[in-house]
């Protein structure tokens, strides 16, 4: 019963103790944070992607300096002369993850081609024709071919059941950048990402008819993946490769392969 009493007073100081380090300790600390102060630096316009920021564009500000991130920029010097990689708008915090020291290249997306797959433009004839203006990058359509021929047949092809659109293009030659809330603006062409059977297609299909995009799939990059996976796989079936070998006996052998990446 003793050594009962005996810790229950040894816990109980333990906890008084505790208590006046956080009342007397911890929480001055806590409070001086809270009402601490920084000087940091925020955008006072829009911003777009790819400018070159300058002493207008931004101006300091006193914030609470409580949980601020570890990559914000106190600075004005630090960001003057840099490129933004990203859209900013006015208010923003400007973080290190969003600048650029060097300027982006103009049409990036282009500089990714690899020499196997093609870029290819399509003219949209129709608001109705590039979905309403509504298109984007990374988006996943299926093109459908109207109007074809003398008979002005609809088609479906299935080697463009899934194609990836990289760009959709304004009349006066710049890369539609809508951002929600602005009015949609029609687009004259979109560029997607295809093979040459499929850019060969596209171009006979223009010549002869109308080209509608219909959306499959906006979203994350593994789901998309699964649909180029799906279109690919289509190709291969469609347009299987003759490879022609001659073995030592000098008897010709050919093989029918499907196609490869």
């Amino acid at each position: 019963m003793k050594k009962l009493l005996k810790n229950r007073i040894v816990i109980g100081l333990i906890c008084m103790i505790v208590s006046l380090i956080i009342c007397f300790g911890l929480t001055p600390m806590f409070n001086d944070a809270l009402k601490s102060k920084e000087k940091i630096v925020r955008v006072n316009t829009e911003i777009k992607k790819g400018d070159k920021i300058t002493t207008k564009m931004i101006t300091t500000v006193e914030v609470g300096g409580y949980n601020l991130p570890s990559n914000i920029i106190y600075k004005e010097e630090d960001i003057i002369g840099k490129y933004a990689n990203t859209d900013l708008y006015k208010g923003d915090y400007v973080l290190t993850s969003k600048l650029s020291d060097t300027p982006q290249l103009k049409n990036e997306y282009l500089t990714k081609l690899n020499g196997t797959n093609r870029a290819v433009s399509i003219t949209i004839n129709s608001f109705a024709a590039g979905l309403s203006g509504k298109l984007e990058r990374g988006d996943i359509v299926s093109l459908i071919a109207s109007d074809v021929g003398d008979l002005r047949k609809t088609l479906i092809p299935l080697e463009l059941q899934y194609v990836e659109v990289i760009a959709t293009t304004l009349s006066d030659g710049t890369d539609s950048d809508m951002q929600e809330g602005e009015e949609a603006e029609l687009a004259s062409t979109i560029t997607v990402l295809v093979t040459p059977e499929q850019a060969r297609l596209l171009v006979e299909l223009e010549q002869t008819g109308s080209i509608h995009a219909a959306l499959v799939y906006r979203g994350s990059s593994e789901n998309t993946e699964q649909f180029l996976k799906a279109q690919r796989e289509i190709l291969e079936e469609l347009y299987p490769t003759e490879t022609v070998e001659e073995n030592e006996n000098g008897i010709i052998h050919t093989e029918i392969q499907k196609n490869q990446e």
